[in-house]
C-alpha cells in the first residue's frame, strides 16, 4: 500500500507537471488535432480511390490515427519531463529515499496513463461533434480509451528508458520527428494497400499499425476479435520492450552513482 501511495503521488505529480508545461501538453492537442483537420479537409476525396475500405468518411478512418499520434506523444512528452527531473536532481533524490526504484518510473508512467485519458476522451468529442459515427456506440468509444490509455502507457516506458539512459531533456525532445516518421510507416494515414514499396511491407508489420487499427475498428466496423487481439498483444509488445529497456537504464544509472 506505502508503494502505492508513492506511485500515485508521483503519477499526480507527473499529470500537475504536464498541464503547467504548455511545452509538454499543447503539442500532445494542437498538433494530432491540426492534422486531423487538414488531412481529412484536403484530402478527403481519397476514400473514393480503389481499395480503400469502405467508410462514411476519411474523417472517420483518422480520428484514430490522431488519437495513437497523440498517444506517441504522451510518451514522448513524458521521457522529457523525467529527463527534466534528472537534470534538476529531482531522480537523485528519489532513488537516495527508502522507495522501490521501479516506483520511481512507475509514478511517471501513471501520470502518462492519465494523460492518454485525456486525450482519448478530447478526441472521441471532436469526433462526435464533427460527424464521426462510432459503429458500436458507448462500449466501442471504451473500448477505444482503454487502447489508447495502454498505448500511452507502452510508449511512455520507451520515453522513460531513453531519458534514463541519457538524462537530457534535448536528446528525448530530438526524436519528436521520429515520431512522424513512425506514424506514417503504418496505416495511421491511409491503408497499406495504398501505400507504394518498402512503406506498405513496413506498414504491414510495424507494431503502431495494428494499435491503429484495434482503434479504428469501432469506429468503421462492427467488432473484430482477431484486430482488437493483434492491437492488445502489440501494446503489450512495445510496453515489454519499453520496460526492458527501463529495467537497463536504471541498473546502468545506478552503477554509474
Amino acid at each position: 500500500m506505502r508503494t502505492l501511495a508513492v506511485i500515485g503521488e508521483l503519477g499526480r505529480r507527473s499529470v500537475r507537471q504536464t498541464f503547467r508545461r504548455p511545452q509538454l501538453m499543447a503539442p500532445l492537442l494542437i498538433i494530432p488535432t491540426l492534422l486531423l483537420a487538414v488531412q481529412s479537409a484536403g484530402a478527403g476525396r481519397a476514400v473514393d480511390l480503389p481499395g480503400f475500405p469502405p467508410v462514411e468518411s476519411f474523417f472517420d478512418f483518422l480520428l484514430a490515427g490522431a488519437m495513437v499520434q497523440a498517444a506517441l506523444l504522451a510518451g514522448n512528452s513524458g521521457g522529457i519531463a523525467m529527463a527534466i527531473d534528472i537534470e534538476m536532481g529531482f531522480t537523485d533524490r528519489l532513488l537516495a529515499a527508502p522507495i522501490p526504484r521501479f516506483a520511481i518510473v512507475a509514478g511517471r508512467l501513471a501520470g502518462t496513463a492519465a494523460v492518454g485519458a485525456v486525450i482519448a476522451v478530447w478526441f472521441l468529442v471532436i469526433g462526435v461533434v464533427f460527424g464521426a459515427t462510432i459503429e458500436e456506440g458507448i462500449p466501442g468509444a471504451l473500448m477505444m480509451i482503454v487502447l489508447v490509455v495502454l498505448a500511452a502507457l507502452a510508449f511512455g516506458t520507451l520515453g522513460a528508458a531513453l531519458a534514463l539512459r541519457t538524462g537530457s531533456a534535448s536528446v528525448v525532445q530530438g526524436t519528436f520527428p521520429l515520431v512522424f516518421v513512425i506514424l506514417f510507416l503504418s496505416t495511421a494515414f491511409f491503408p497499406a494497400d495504398l501505400l507504394l514499396e518498402p512503406a506498405e511491407t513496413i506498414a504491414r508489420v510495424n507494431p503502431l499499425s495494428f494499435v491503429v487499427t484495434a482503434v479504428r475498428d469501432p469506429v468503421i466496423s462492427a467488432w473484430s476479435a482477431g484486430e482488437l487481439a493483434a492491437g492488445f498483444a502489440a501494446t503489450l509488445l512495445i510496453g515489454a520492450v519499453g520496460i526492458w529497456l527501463c529495467s537497463m537504464a536504471l541498473r546502468r544509472r545506478l552503477r554509474m552513482g
